[in-house]
């Protein structure tokens, strides 16, 4: 299926009924999977990840940093030996945190990711944030350049620990400085940062698509419940616009967030462990957004971000990809 979005021509591949991007690296991903970053209970993720499996996801994301990659490798394993689905019919995305930048601890992380979700590879391996830290903790930052470390990840798919590989949290001029690397060998295939109806970050996304980059959003309903959500923050789910577009196709607030994105061309990675919202979540390719409510939700843009708690203390820092 040959879709154009925003002016930009890009390629999608249907799998059941969820569209895939083809990444630069040549391999598909899913335009919606399941995050899974949250102070979860004890087989609370894995049982999500059983449930969106079962349900139709094939996307699965997650993080070193976030804890779940042994409960992810489990519940995956469990599925796989039922029967009730193939690796390969898998894309699981993990990300190496920012004490392990520096080029010869790349590896090591990457290997640790591998270990912990009992597979032989990931399908998209990603730097999480551009500033490095000198412990997990983040007790003081250091001045390791994510040039370098990008470097040692193009090592990973040389050696098929990865198929292919990103970034997260970058902007514009970030991702330009990795293009213009002497000696590139491959560019990033995704960039994943937050997008919502709040924080449209279009700018970005138009440089990613003209640049053969694809993007992904995470906390695309402003992070509700999440422990890194902004005080105060808006609850965009409750965001009169985008209620009444909801009416207007029998739809909730969260399925017209997740049809803008796929319409805008970008993936979203959208957190539940509720078999009801899962389903709820994935039913969203039945209906298309109106170009004139596609323009009516862009225009709720204020460039308000709401995962910033877990990053202002870095503003400093030369890398530090937000607004300061």
């Amino acid at each position: 299926m040959q879709v154009i979005v925003s002016g930009v021509r890009s390629f999608f591949k249907m799998a059941g009924k969820v569209p895939s991007i083809r990444l630069n690296s040549g391999y598909d991903m899913p335009m919606l999977g399941l995050g899974t970053y949250n102070n979860f209970k004890p087989n609370e993720v894995g049982d999500a990840v059983k449930a969106a499996i079962q349900i139709g996801y094939r996307h699965i994301d997650t993080a070193w940093r976030y804890e779940t990659e042994p409960e992810i490798g489990v519940a995956i394993k469990e599925l796989i030996k039922e029967g009730k689905v193939k690796r390969s019919e898998l894309f699981i995305v993990t990300k190496i945190w920012g004490h392990c930048h520096e080029p010869h601890k790349v590896e090591p992380a990457c290997r640790e990711s591998l270990e912990a979700l009992d597979m032989d590879y990931i399908d998209l391996y990603m730097i999480h944030f551009p500033v490095a830290y000198v412990d997990k903790v983040r007790s003081k930052t250091t001045m390791t350049d994510y040039v370098d470390t990008w470097r040692a990840m193009e090592k990973l798919v040389d050696k098929g620990l990865v198929r292919s590989i990103g970034v997260s949290n970058f902007n514009k001029q970030q991702l330009e400085r990795i293009l213009k690397m002497d000696g590139l060998k491959y560019k990033p295939a995704n960039n994943q940062v937050e997008i919502t109806p709040y924080l449209a970050q279009e700018d970005l996304l138009q440089f990613s698509l003209k640049n053969g980059i694809s993007t992904t959003a995470y906390g695309p309903f402003g992070a509700p419940g999440q422990i890194y959500r902004t005080k105060n923050a808006p609850m965009f789910l409750d965001d009169p616009t985008i209620v009444k577009v909801g009416k207007k196709y029998g739809k909730s607030s969260a399925q017209v967030i997740l049809r803008y994105g796929i319409q805008r061309g970008y993936a979203l990675v959208p957190k539940s462990t509720n078999p009801a919202r899962l389903a709820q979540n994935m039913d969203i390719f039945d209906f298309k957004l109106s170009e004139v409510d596609m323009k009516t939700m862009l225009l709720l843009d204020r460039g308000l971000r709401v995962n910033l708690q877990n990053f202002i203390a870095y503003k400093d820092h030369p890398f530090y990809p937000f607004e300061k």
